[in-house]
Parts: structure tokens; sequence; C-alpha cells
């Protein structure tokens, strides 16, 4: 039996993403420390409207890219949140590189 060729890509979409909620559904997002944040000594900056940005979330030993909404900022690290699947709201600090703004 052959593979469907003509729905392929949305398959493997489909697919990837029931792995991406998965993942999300059972592990906890790793977040920066506080020694890494040096809050005490980088200029902290929040916003009133969330940015919308895509970021590299990590999940244990799992990166993955997700849409997500910055909510505050250093110089060297963003503070950012979404919705997985399912409705729980998660939020980490990630490094300002790991971020991409639309």
């Amino acid at each position: 039996m052959g593979t469907n060729k003509r729905y392929a890509d949305a398959i493997d979409k489909r697919m990837s993403a029931n792995t991406d909620a998965i993942i999300m559904r059972d592990r906890q997002p790793a977040s920066l420390t506080k020694q890494e944040l040096e809050l005490d000594r980088l200029p902290l900056t929040r916003t009133p409207v969330a940015i919308q940005a895509w970021a590299w979330i990590h999940y244990e030993t799992i990166a993955l890219r997700l849409r997500v909404e910055i909510v505050a900022w250093t110089p060297r690290a963003c503070a950012v949140r979404w919705q997985i699947p399912g409705g729980r709201e998660d939020r980490v600090w990630v490094w300002a590189s790991a971020v991409e703004r639309d």
C-alpha cells in the first residue's frame, strides 16, 4: 500500500500538532533562573499590551517553536506567555535571542 501524497503535508502537520499538544500537556516548560535574569542589575520593561511573537520554548529536553505573547523584557531576556491545548496558560522567561517578533 502506498502513501497518500495528496494529503501528506496536511497529515504531517496534524500529527505534529498532536505530538506538540501531548508534550505541552505532560511536561512543564523550562524558565531562566533568577541568576540568569539578573533582575537586580538589569532594567525591566513591562508592556500594558502583550506583543505577538514566536519563541523557542523548552519542555524538558524538547524544544518547540510556539506562538507567544511577550509581556515583559530585559536587555537579555523576555517573559512570554501562551495557551496550551486544553486551556492552561504557561509562562516562562527565555533568552531574547530565542524570540522573534512578527
